[in-house]
């Protein structure tokens, strides 16, 4: 399959790692398009699919700050995938394509006829991706699932939150975001066995596959020990100290919970007396005196503001930080030297920034190096690319089936 044509103005895109892969995107809401992002940034060939006419539905609009954040970096086709012409049309794409993402309900991409059964005899080097909610097969594999669904029934919300408050999901779409970062991680993988085998194939994850997944240490606590965790709040589940402490100004996080880290911080703190407490001796102690501990050291750490604790403690080699809002994440002077928030500029909005892609690939830089794709936007050169001709991709258009 050739190369695909790169703006010269575009010269970043074309030193990345991805030039030359192609990718059809059929995703909607934020899973899909998170695993997509990491293809566009990466200098992937992405063409979003979308309808004819779609009401944009992230955050109201198409140029806003969610859909701006997913969906940089892409082209831009309206097809109209139930009409004969468009899925003949979409065929044709899918024939010359690399990859394929998708995150409908299971189906109705076979009712669509676009399912990998369908792509894979026209194309054996596709690598067709899926993200469902709850798995392609299976009892639930035709229910729909959003990302607070699957952080109920993946056991998220009954260890979030402060014990005996009931539960409390977590404040970012964790299940949509892992879901697309681990089918990104996949496709990879299946690119690279790609080049040894010369095939593609089917690769998936679901959003509860995600959650189970993400429980990692309190899910093998389970299945190792039989344990099954309840909410801690902002202390850690088994290692005391370790949470959000108060000071005169604002709340930091301090993690001393290792017997090195201990003695550390009952010096630091000026109390080297907490060091003869019996029950305080070993991290099962403190863990069961998890109540008077804090309220101990609580006591201590209200007493001095933040910076001066956290300078305190640093000095003395404990872990520790802030509890910042969003805005300042982005004052923090280290997330500034790291560049996450991205320059951009869009077309309605001018210079805006988004957040950065954070993989650090060592001589290679990523960044918003196209905007985000007008409905249908380019289209003609899409399907021109695809061998079309003029006069095929007219009749598209007069048959409604191209937007």
């Amino acid at each position: 399959m050739p190369e695909s044509p790169i703006d010269p103005k575009l010269m970043t895109e074309a030193r990345l790692p991805l030039a030359g892969i192609r990718v059809l995107d059929l995703t909607l809401a934020r899973a899909g398009p998170t695993c997509v992002r990491h293809l566009a940034d990466w200098g992937a060939d992405v063409i979003r699919v979308e309808p004819p006419t779609t009401a944009d539905t992230l955050s109201g609009a198409r140029d806003g700050f969610d859909s701006v954040n997913l969906h940089r970096n892409k082209r831009g086709i309206a097809l109209d995938l139930k009409n004969p012409a468009g899925h003949a049309a979409f065929l044709r794409l899918a024939a010359t394509a690399d990859v394929v993402v998708e995150n409908m309900r299971m189906q109705v991409k076979h009712r669509l006829k676009i399912a990998y059964e369908d792509l894979a005899p026209l194309n054996p080097r596709l690598v067709y991706a899926s993200i469902s909610g709850f798995g392609q097969t299976g009892p639930y594999s035709t229910r729909g699932g959003v990302d607070q669904i699957a952080q109920g029934m993946g056991g998220l919300m009954s260890i979030t939150g402060e014990p005996g408050r009931g539960p409390m999901r977590v404040g970012i779409p964790i299940n949509d975001l892992t879901a697309g970062n681990l089918l990104a991680f996949g496709i990879m993988l299946k690119l690279f066995d790609r080049e040894k085998t010369g095939r593609g194939g089917y690769v998936h994850t679901s959003l509860l596959e995600a959650q189970v997944f993400m429980l990692d240490f309190q899910a093998s606590r389970y299945l190792m020990d039989g344990e099954v965790a309840g909410q801690a709040g902002n202390d850690h589940p088994v290692n005391i100290p370790m949470g959000v402490f108060p000071t005169s100004d604002k709340p930091i996080n301090i993690a001393a919970s290792s017997p090195k880290l201990w003695t550390a911080f009952c010096k630091a703190a000026g109390h080297e007396e907490w060091l003869a407490v019996p029950e305080w001796q070993t991290a099962g102690g403190r863990s069961r005196d998890r109540a008077r501990v804090n309220a101990t050291i609580a006591e201590v750490t209200r007493t001095q503001p933040s910076e001066w604790w956290i300078a305190r403690l640093e000095e003395a080699g404990i872990p520790c930080g802030p509890v910042n809002d969003i805005a300042e994440v982005f004052a923090d002077p280290q997330v500034q030297h790291l560049e996450m928030a991205m320059p951009m500029h869009h077309r309605g909005r001018g210079d805006i920034r988004v957040v950065a892609n954070p993989l650090n690939i060592e001589g290679l830089e990523t960044g918003a190096y196209r905007d985000v794709p007008g409905l249908g936007e380019h289209g003609a050169e899409i399907l021109a690319e695809a061998g079309l001709s003029e006069a095929e991709i007219e009749e598209l258009r007069a048959r409604g089936a191209l937007g």
